[in-house]
């Protein structure tokens, strides 16, 4: 199969996914302009970074993914991530007990279904009395959340790049601090 430019590719697992350009830059976060364009005319313009990795996130895909691989080996990852997150999703639904993490789910569709496994675990895992998701507030939990996973997906396309060493010294910086020393 020829390689395909990386907006056909993204163009073609929205289509996969059954979205219109509406709903892609909604669950996206881009404007829909860029959506547009992405989607009506995916030879014409490079993406930003930033918008690659959105567009990764709302695919449930990572960025390196999303650029590296061939579209024949992204849909199965991406309908096995669907299936896997939906069972996690279903288990999220029915052990939510905190009131408040219950209403946030009901209000925020589109940023629940991006959640990992290790995330729903995690809110599970926090929603006890006194827990963190009622210190801090679920919405601050998950804003953490999403961002730790944005962190995450940027670390990894660094790490793949000439950059390498650097990204190493900045992280041996980090964690000698997290951890005292």
């Amino acid at each position: 199969m020829e390689s395909l430019s990386l907006a056909r590719k993204i163009s073609l697992l929205v289509e996969e996914r059954g979205w219109n350009q509406e709903d892609f830059a909604r669950i996206a976060q881009i404007n829909r302009h860029t959506a547009r364009q992405i989607l009506k005319d995916p030879e014409a313009r490079a993406i930003r970074n930033a918008t690659i990795a959105q567009c990764a996130t709302a695919l449930g895909l990572r960025v390196n993914e999303l650029r590296d691989l061939p579209l024949e080996r992204l849909l199965p990852r991406m309908h096995g991530q669907v299936h896997a997150d939906e069972q996690a999703l279903k288990q999220l639904r029915e052990q939510a007990t905190l009131p408040e993490l219950k209403d946030w789910l009901s209000h925020h569709p589109d940023r629940m279904e991006r959640l990992t496994r290790a995330e729903v675990k995690e809110l599970l895992e926090m929603q006890e009395v006194g827990g963190l998701l009622q210190q801090q507030g679920v919405e601050n939990c998950i804003r953490r959340m999403e961002r730790r996973r944005e962190i995450l997906d940027k670390v990894g396309f660094i790490a793949k790049g000439e950059q390498l060493d650097l990204l190493e010294q900045i992280v041996n910086l980090l964690y000698e601090k997290a951890i005292g020393k």
